[in-house]
């Protein structure tokens, strides 16, 4: 989704805006905002820096008593009509803002809606010329989907994978789709694992930096491959990703699947 911002909310690659649905809540009151992360890069889809834009999906499940539940924002969001208007507040956020180092090796690992803040990225690196930035580093992203329906933004993915080879490396883990050579289903640390020797390589450099975003259950499944990869050269991995961290080389982004 774009909106036209008429230039009143800069931003940055990496971070977010909130939302404020229309309406009131269950209580009487104004729905609070949501935030979500920004998918476009700073200068915007049509590069004038006026716009902004999101990757929403659709809430909708049914709960234990039966009963249809929609998300509020979310419904919202994609309910609405070109030409609307919404409330949006920020930009807020820095712990997701890409390094300025464009020498740099950058991994990103997504899941569903988490590929938001990575196509801002990418978009800045592949897709735009700037004065004073050119990436010359790699940039590497994993994203993991359910079905292959779900691969958002995947054409302009491979367009930038066959322009600039060198500099990008994409893998899918499509989890309902395909499998790995033990028959396992696909998450995006499964697809990690097949190159988990290389990644822990890339891990050992002060010029690699970690991005995740998605659902907060991806961080345990990685840190699984990389405990005994640190291991096998005698360092403590959770003490070792605390020091990314404090330096910066580890971002992440989680969150649960709250009724938004």
């Amino acid at each position: 989704m774009v909106f036209s911002t008429e230039g009143e909310v800069p931003y940055r690659e990496g971070q977010s805006i909130g939302v404020i649905p229309d309406g009131v809540d269950k209580n009487g009151k104004p729905h609070k905002l949501r935030l979500y992360s920004i998918a476009s890069s700073a200068l915007g889809d049509f590069g004038n820096s006026r716009t902004v834009s999101l990757c929403v999906k659709r809430l909708v499940y049914t709960n234990e008593k039966g009963e249809l539940v929609k998300g509020v924002c979310s419904n919202f969001l994609c309910d609405m009509k070109p030409g609307a208007e919404v409330k949006i507040t920020g930009p807020i956020g820095k712990e997701m803002l890409m390094p300025k180092d464009p020498d740099a090796t950058i991994i990103m690992l997504a899941t569903g809606t988490g590929i938001a803040p990575f196509r801002s990225f990418l978009w800045k690196m592949f897709f735009e010329r700037h004065e004073d930035y050119k990436f010359n580093g790699l940039a590497w992203l994993f994203l993991g989907v359910p079905t292959s329906s779900s691969l958002l933004y995947k054409e302009e993915f491979e367009k930038m994978k066959e322009t600039y080879p060198d500099n990008f490396r994409l893998d899918f883990a499509v989890s309902r789709e395909q499998t790995n050579e033990k028959g396992e289903k696909m998450y995006i640390q499964t697809r990690m694992a097949e190159y988990a020797k290389e990644l822990w390589e890339l891990l050992k450099k002060d010029n690699t930096f970690v991005y995740m975003c998605g659902l907060k259950g991806m961080e345990k499944g990685i840190d699984d491959i990389m405990v005994s990869l640190a291991a096998a050269d005698g360092i403590d991995w959770i003490e070792y990703k605390r020091q990314l961290k404090k330096s910066e080389q580890w971002n992440v982004e989680v969150y649960l699947l709250w009724i938004m």
